[in-house]
């Protein structure tokens, strides 16, 4: 008896992993699970094409600069993300958080190369901006891996690849998703992120791509830089300049959930009378689509660890490495917030 029991659950084992293995999404298996190669593009970038040194990644002091304060959820699941599978791997790892300030940035980059950091991770805080610290890495033969935003530096020159999302991608998404709510017909106010990266800019093109054609139109959108309490203020100004919005496209759930409470001080049913989609995956943010007052999550994975040293490590032996990395990205409706409600971060 024992013995058909444990080749069942072997059975169970081998399904679930290639069924998992098989879709661009993870639909079981916890938040880690989520976090794999999509997909990659451009020419690929190695050691003989830069010279850099070989760096064996076990025992490598390795320096991760985190751009903003981690207030927000995505920035403490991506540090967190950073920090353990250093851990998983002997890394030696130097933090720094810049704190929202591009400035302290770029000097809390030339600090980790002071401080011995022989690879870098870099979460960029703005697209523009960051080419000094490059360019004292590249002196010193660092190699520099970034995540989460685009840079305008030259990949394989000033930095080796960009790990991230496909954020025109995911606002079609966020598209398809206000399309299904609202039967494709009323009046958006779009919540963007902030300006000065390709996040805001990519968000935006996907959603209004994505809306085109439909009888979806967008009547306002304010930036609330990707701040809860920013957002809120800006959702309750648009409310009083525009009474008849019927639906809500946040570039981010901070936006999307301080939304959320200005519409509902207003007397309105978020959710019901004004439809709210938003970016990112947080646990505030799917609870709420779990509850009903929210209609939908587009997840922006931040869980970049396992695929940031798993880059450099395959740098360090010599392979090619595309300029740039897709992360897979989940998504959240309320067929099933409730049971993904563990892969939120």
């Amino acid at each position: 008896m024992s013995r058909i029991l444990l080749i069942a659950v072997a059975a169970l084992l081998v399904t679930g992993c290639t069924s998992r293995e098989s879709q661009q999404t993870t639909t079981s298996g916890g938040p880690a699970a989520s976090a794999a190669q999509q997909q990659s593009a451009g020419p690929g970038c190695a050691r003989s094409k830069t010279g850099y040194p070989e760096v064996q990644l076990k025992g490598a002091t390795v320096g991760f600069s985190q751009s903003e304060k981690e207030a927000n959820p995505f920035r403490t699941a991506e540090t967190q993300s950073i920090k353990d599978e250093a851990a998983k791997r002997g890394v030696d790892l130097l933090f720094t958080n810049a704190q929202s300030d591009l400035n302290k940035q770029i000097s809390d980059i030339k600090s980790l190369l002071d401080r011995g950091a022989k690879l870098l991770i870099v979460a960029p805080l703005n697209s523009d901006g960051l080419q000094p610290a490059f360019e004292a890495a590249k002196a010193k033969q660092v190699p520099v891996v970034t995540i989460d935003r685009k840079v305008t530096s030259r990949p394989c020159t000033d930095y080796l690849t960009f790990i991230g999302s496909d954020f025109v991608e995911q606002g079609k998404r966020a598209a398809k998703q206000m399309i299904k709510a609202t039967g494709g017909s009323g009046k958006v106010a779009i919540l963007l992120g902030a300006s000065g990266n390709n996040v805001t800019v990519d968000r935006t093109k996907g959603f209004k791509d994505g809306i085109a054609g439909s009888g979806l139109s967008v009547v306002a959108e304010q930036t609330g830089e990707f701040d809860r309490s920013k957002g809120q203020a800006v959702m309750e100004q648009l409310i009083q300049s525009n009474p008849d919005i019927t639906a809500v496209y946040a570039e981010n759930d901070e936006m999307g959930v301080g939304a959320v409470t200005a519409l509902k001080a207003a007397g309105k049913a978020p959710g019901k009378d004004i439809k709210i989609v938003s970016i990112d995956g947080t646990q505030n943010a799917v609870q709420l689509v779990a509850d009903g007052s929210y209609t939908a999550v587009v997840e922006s994975n931040p869980r970049f660890g396992p695929l940031a040293f798993e880059t450099l490590e395959k740098f360090a032996k010599g392979d090619e490495i595309p300029q740039n990395i897709v992360i897979s990205d989940d998504e959240y409706d309320s067929t099933n917030a409730q049971q993904k409600l563990g892969n939120a971060y």
